[in-house]
């Protein structure tokens, strides 16, 4: 049988960003299916391409987080528009998988059912519209109202619905009460990624030989609150070995960099964003990964990937938001959370680990194992595997032995 699969961000390990679809297609090919994606690119010409054995639909929209409110909205809805028009000249598609963020792509998979009777799961990794809402983005009563509605609509006419969290799964269960939800957190990338020693070649190569390393990597949007890393950095001045790095893209990079030019931080270094390879030998040399959300409940109910990607990396953890992540954090003891009104809290909690090699071990290896035990990519597509035998959609072939290394 044939998938298809829609998500407006689709990534592959070359270009870098999260590969969650990049694996979940790929999975799902080697287990029998026929896999096609439909997706974006800043291209000004659609473009198919063969990609690890299923087939890509490149779209042009122009899409990125340093765009307003407008701009965003209009992106989104060419997007929509255009896939739907790609899918309907799709032969024999048996099931779409329509991947949120945005909220519109649901539109694509509800459209499809409709006119062509094709079953859709729908996929929610951020909960739309209620992000924008709380996030303060999103102010008018008449469109949240129909957004609300839009959200529902789409909930209720899927055959299945995936959370990426349980906090997501709830609040879903809130919009479309009785739905049929299964969890599917983000993976971790244990083939990928691995625990091990630091490269005295990266550590040159990044200058951070003999320090304890805290990185960040990621998008530097208004929602990721890394002003506190800044200032967490300000504050560990005086300890000189403890280092930062901010890996990152996005609308609030040039204010972090002006604010840590303001502290005149020596302890602070920007990176670009890069790819997977290249993030990879930035893992080589750190110790924590901090990650980080704004002060607004409903991102707490996020799965961000540098969260299992640093799982999977054998990194100790640091979060600055409550809610489901905080509680695996404490509870595996992989590391510490930090309240986001304090950025001295971070320094404290650090500062004796520069010394106490066997804890920052201990706690390291922790994360390894969480990540090898439950947040594995092959698990990720095991259950994935069971909702669309739920939803009657089998394979066409006798699955290969998983092959998954990028």
């Amino acid at each position: 049988m044939k998938i298809l699969i829609v998500h407006q961000y689709f990534n592959t390990p070359q270009t870098g960003g999260p590969l969650r679809s990049y694996y979940l297609a790929r999975g799902l090919e080697s287990s029998g299916y026929q896999v096609e994606v439909i997706t974006s690119h800043h291209g000004k010409d659609p473009v198919s391409k063969e990609i690890s054995g299923f087939k890509v639909h490149y779209l042009p929209v122009y899409y990125d987080n340093k765009l307003g409110f407008t701009a965003r909205i209009t992106a989104f809805m060419k997007f929509a528009w255009l896939a739907y028009l790609k899918a309907l000249e799709l032969k024999q598609v048996d099931l779409c998988y329509a991947i949120s963020t945005p909220l519109t792509v649901g539109w694509v998979a509800r459209r499809l059912k409709s006119r062509r009777n094709i079953p859709y799961i729908f996929e929610v990794g951020d909960l739309w519209p209620e992000a924008p809402v709380q996030m303060g983005v999103i102010k008018s009563d008449w469109l949240i109202k129909h957004l609300r509605r839009f959200e529902k609509n789409i909930y209720q006419n899927a055959d299945h619905l995936v959370a990426l969290s349980p906090g997501i799964k709830n609040n879903m269960l809130k919009t479309s009460p009785g739905a049929s939800i299964t969890t599917i957190p983000n993976m971790s990338d244990c083939r990928y990624f691995e625990l091990g020693p630091k490269q005295p070649h990266l550590e040159s190569k990044f200058g951070v030989a003999d320090k304890l390393v805290v990185t960040y990597f990621g998008a530097a949007g208004k929602a990721n609150h890394l002003e506190y890393l800044v200032e967490a950095a300000r504050y560990a001045g005086c300890n000189r070995k403890l280092h930062f790095l901010i890996v990152a893209y996005g609308s609030e990079l040039n204010k972090l960099k002006k604010m840590a030019n303001r502290y005149k931080l020596t302890n602070l270094e920007f990176l670009s964003y890069r790819n997977r390879s290249e993030l990879r030998k930035i893992l080589n040399v750190t110790d924590i990964v901090y990650v980080s959300y704004a002060d607004v409940p409903v991102l707490a109910t996020g799965s961000p990937n540098k969260f299992f990607d640093g799982l999977a990396a054998g990194k100790l953890i640091v979060v600055n938001f409550r809610g489901w992540l905080k509680d695996i954090t404490l509870q595996h003891q992989i590391g510490y959370y930090v309240d986001p009104k304090k950025p001295q809290m971070l320094t404290e909690l650090l500062n004796p680990l520069v010394l106490d090699k066997n804890r920052l071990l201990e706690l390291q290896n922790n994360s390894r194992l969480l990540a090898e035990t439950f947040f594995s990519r092959d698990q990720a597509i095991e259950t994935l595997l069971k909702v669309l035998m739920k939803v009657g959609v089998e394979p066409v072939r006798e699955p290969e032995v998983y092959n998954l290394t990028a």
